[in-house]
């Protein structure tokens, strides 16, 4: 368990503690806070939640989770081993082989989702739940992918080693385009 302080003494119940997460039982709490973090309508909540819970059925999936205090949950974040035959990587592959880069489909741990509540942003939040996830991965590099803008997230993945491996990737049904993005493991630390 990893602990973040809150940013003033008087408020305790802003301390974040960083640990496992039962993501089946909590997937609601998790998609609030991605609705709220990703600005998703109540349509695609419906259509993430059936996703999640598919895939924290997959093996080597696992989940963690910043709560504050009182069992608030304020971030999450989850991945897997990649898997060539994961939705995911059929949409990008083309993407990554145009640019030599397909082999990172390979022995990979894929970042599915990482969100967290704005009030908690710009914190370490993000940053302690993606580098304690992937320090337990047995694979070599970690992938995910990112909307396609310079953000405060890719400026995030970007301090922690990972670089751009295909731009401009097109998901079905989304109105944006998506970075995939690549990082050895361990990742890079301040």
């Amino acid at each position: 368990m990893l602990r973040i302080p809150g940013r003033s003494a008087h408020a305790p119940d802003d301390n974040v503690l960083i640990g496992p997460l039962d993501l089946a039982a909590r997937v609601d709490d998790a998609l609030a806070v991605q609705a709220l973090a990703f600005g998703l309508t109540d349509d695609e909540i419906s259509v993430r939640r059936q996703i999640v819970l598919r895939h924290i059925t997959y093996p080597g999936a696992r989940a963690l989770g910043a709560t504050r205090d009182d069992g608030r949950l304020v971030g999450f974040v989850y991945g897997m081993p990649n898997s060539r035959a994961h939705w995911w990587s059929t949409v990008v592959e083309p993407y990554l082989y145009t640019r030599g880069q397909s082999g990172w489909l390979d022995d990979s741990f894929v970042i599915t989702e990482l969100h967290v509540l704005p009030r908690y942003q710009n914190r370490g939040v993000g940053r302690a739940l993606i580098t304690t996830i992937t320090d337990s991965a047995e694979e070599p590099r970690s992938i995910l992918s990112a909307i396609d803008i310079e953000s405060p997230a890719r400026g995030l993945y970007r301090s922690l080693g990972y670089q751009d491996l295909a731009l401009q990737v097109q998901f079905p049904s989304a109105p944006r385009a998506y970075a995939v993005m690549g990082a050895p493991l361990p990742l890079r630390r301040p």
